[in-house]
């Protein structure tokens, strides 16, 4: 970015850091400001691993999005999704299947105007706003409705957005009822910090998340907590790993020496009962 000086939306604060765009620098984008480059600094100076995370974040939802179109998945539901990349979603899924159907959800207003311009000439792509607390309200969102049947399979995606959410927000619950909300043979997919493989940095790291997450809580779950997302549903091999050992495109990764402190995992829901939002 160098010293050049860029013009900010119309309303939107550019002196507090925001999340996706502390990944998007993580990620060496460009739509970051001031602001969230002194955060991500911040937090790269107590853990430089967050950068590799950030990209092995990436890399996982790419192979577990090819793992899914070969079990015959074409909707996805990308929750939390961040900031446009090169590699996204919709570009991956319908690169293999042509006729996949993705809908992007977020409450970011940064992340929802550029997935809007973005995807404008995508007639099988949408975006709409939603978060994980709200699971009822975001299944029943016409725009999604009008691109997904949830009488079929279905994958949903979430990328990072858990980790950041307390046990006071019952996030398992959330995730419980998007589970009860999908047919046989659809699929969850999460990705998840689990500063417990890590414990001197989480407090540090939090201290800088707390500007840009408005909130005091330090959500900081183990390996165990992480797998209560899965209940109810069958984990496919190799179950719930390092990011970067979830079916790597090569065998050598998981030779070697972990740095990063997350998981990643993805379930079947295997049974055919559910009951949709009204």
């Amino acid at each position: 970015m160098g010293n050049m000086v860029r013009r900010s939306p119309t309303g939107l604060d550019t002196s507090v850091p925001n999340l996706a765009r502390m990944t998007d620098y993580f990620l060496g984008g460009k739509d970051n400001f001031a602001a969230d480059r002194q955060a991500a600094e911040q937090v790269l100076a107590v853990a430089p691993e967050i950068r590799d995370m950030a990209r092995e974040g990436r890399s996982f939802l790419g192979r577990a999005v090819r793992y899914l179109t070969e079990q015959g998945i074409d909707q996805f539901l990308v929750l939390g999704s961040g900031l446009p990349s090169r590699h996204n979603i919709h570009q991956i899924a319908q690169s293999l299947r042509p006729d996949a159907r993705v809908v992007y959800i977020d409450d970011d207003p940064v992340v929802l105007s550029h997935c809007q311009a973005l995807l404008v000439t995508n007639p099988r792509t949408t975006v709409v706003r939603g978060d994980v607390l709200h699971p009822d309200e975001m299944l029943s969102d016409p725009e999604l409705l009008r691109l997904i049947d949830l009488d079929r399979p279905v994958a949903v995606l979430i990328g990072s957005a858990l980790q950041f959410i307390p046990d006071e927000d019952d996030p398992f619950k959330s995730v419980a009822l998007l589970r009860d909300s999908m047919t046989a043979d659809s699929h969850l997919v999460i990705a998840h910090a689990v500063f417990g493989m890590c414990p001197e940095v989480a407090e540090p790291v939090f201290n800088v998340y707390r500007q840009a997450l408005g909130r005091d809580q330090n959500v900081s779950r183990t390996r165990a907590q992480v797998l209560r997302f899965f209940d109810g549903l069958e984990l496919v091999d190799p179950g719930l790993v390092h990011l970067r050992h979830w079916r790597p495109d090569n065998p050598l990764t998981s030779q070697v020496p972990e740095k990063t402190w997350a998981v990643a995992g993805v379930a079947r829901k295997t049974d055919g009962r559910r009951g949709r939002p009204s």
